[in-house]
């Protein structure tokens, strides 16, 4: 860290010893209206500084033609958004970006006006790198979480498969140069962070979970009625959804198992053709964009949550799902396996017949068994609490040691 950044974070505290709020600014490549888990993170997280005192302004880049700095209501309450200057990406429903050569330029006169204590970047990309360089150069301490995966990223640029491990590789070199002149490096899990570690040549990496308001997930009594199979999340290639669609009709007639599919995306009208040639139009249900509280009610609702998806680095839609007190049936891929531990079962990534076999055990399990499950996931969800990542990222973001 450097000496200017060292004076910037000691500031932080009061000549009384007293601790005065910070100014944080959160640099995002996607953020609300956008609906991803880094959307959803940086969200819940300048929101849940804001409410406890700090002073936080985020910069994103604008989701329609219009640009500047605007007051937002988000969940609630009112963050200073400046939203950059941006293009729509020509393969994707609605991802947007910022010119990477303009990003240092237009962000200069924020930094100039906001003079924040401290940076906290949420990818490397393109906002991400210009702000982390400008942050860098006035000696303001610098905090990036990766939420990162060239995969995911990759699916919408057109490249030959033989291509593409050789642009993840690329894709990884690119991402280092950014996260070297950060003062601290998190990402979600562990596993995440032992994957991100890898990836950038041994760099400290700390895992610091998404977090949850948990308070905000109701989990019925007993066992629901009908047997509902959720996903939560961006319907999207890598979710690997089809997989799931082709396990329904493998599970037991006598069940019942109906399908409901939160969120949208591209994939939606390719898995209705799948679900119409399986005869399933009856039993899949895609329920598409919701509000929040009707995303909670579809979870409460549910008998089990499935994720099939092979790049997650922490699914913050399973987590909801476990705060639900829902059974997971998650891909033995990336990060899920650490989300299942007694309270449902991993399957093997795109095996439709495991996944039903593994989503029958559960809504075959005995009342006594089913509920354990549920239990379990209520417990499991605690150490997530979005608290707690508040105020790890508070320490984080005053230079003081964390675990």
């Amino acid at each position: 860290m450097s000496a200017d950044a060292t004076t910037a974070t000691a500031s932080s505290t009061g000549a009384t010893g007293e601790r005065r709020p910070l100014r944080v600014l959160i640099a995002a490549d996607t953020f609300p209206p956008d609906v991803n888990g880094a959307a959803t993170f940086a969200e819940q997280l300048a929101v849940g500084l804001a409410e406890r005192g700090h002073e936080v302004h985020v910069v994103a880049p604008a989701f329609s033609r219009h640009h500047g700095s605007f007051e937002e209501e988000h969940r609630g309450v009112q963050l200073v958004v400046h939203r950059l200057k941006s293009y729509k990406w020509p393969t994707h429903a609605w991802l947007r970006f910022v010119w990477p050569w303009s990003v240092r330029k237009l962000t200069a006169p924020i930094f100039d006006a906001v003079r924040p204590d401290v940076v906290h970047i949420q990818s490397h990309i393109v906002v991400g790198r210009g702000v982390a360089r400008e942050a860098h150069d006035r000696g303001i301490r610098v905090v990036a979480t990766n939420h990162f995966m060239p995969e995911n990223l990759l699916d919408y640029v057109p490249l030959s498969k033989w291509i593409i491990p050789t642009a993840i590789k690329i894709a990884w070199r690119d991402a280092a140069k950014t996260y070297r002149i950060a003062d601290a490096i998190t990402t979600p899990t562990n596993l995440a962070a032992d994957y991100l570690r890898e990836a950038i040549a041994g760099q400290r990496v700390l895992a610091i979970s998404c977090g949850l308001d948990v308070s905000r997930y109701v989990a019925r009594e007993g066992r629901p009625v009908n047997n509902e199979i959720v996903f939560v999340g961006r319907v999207a290639p890598e979710k690997n959804l089809d997989v799931l669609v082709r396990a329904l009709p493998l599970l037991p007639p006598e069940l019942h198992a109906h399908i409901t599919v939160v969120g949208g995306g591209e994939m939606i009208p390719k898995l209705t053709a799948l679900a119409r040639e399986l005869g399933l139009e009856d039993r899949v249900r895609f329920a598409g964009f919701v509000s929040g509280e009707d995303k909670r009610t579809a979870l409460t609702n549910a008998t089990v949550f499935a994720m099939p998806s092979t790049a997650e680095l922490q699914s913050i839609s399973s987590l909801e799902g476990m705060a639900s007190g829902l059974p997971v049936v998650a891909a033995d891929s990336m990060a899920l396996p650490h989300l299942v531990d007694g309270n449902g079962f991993l399957f093997r990534p795109g095996d439709e017949h495991d996944l039903a076999a593994k989503l029958t055990e559960v809504l075959t399990a005995s009342d006594e068994d089913y509920v354990a499950m549920r239990q379990r996931s209520l417990e499991m969800i605690q150490p997530h609490d979005i608290n707690r990542t508040l105020s790890t990222f508070e320490a984080l973001y005053r230079g003081e040691p964390v675990a």
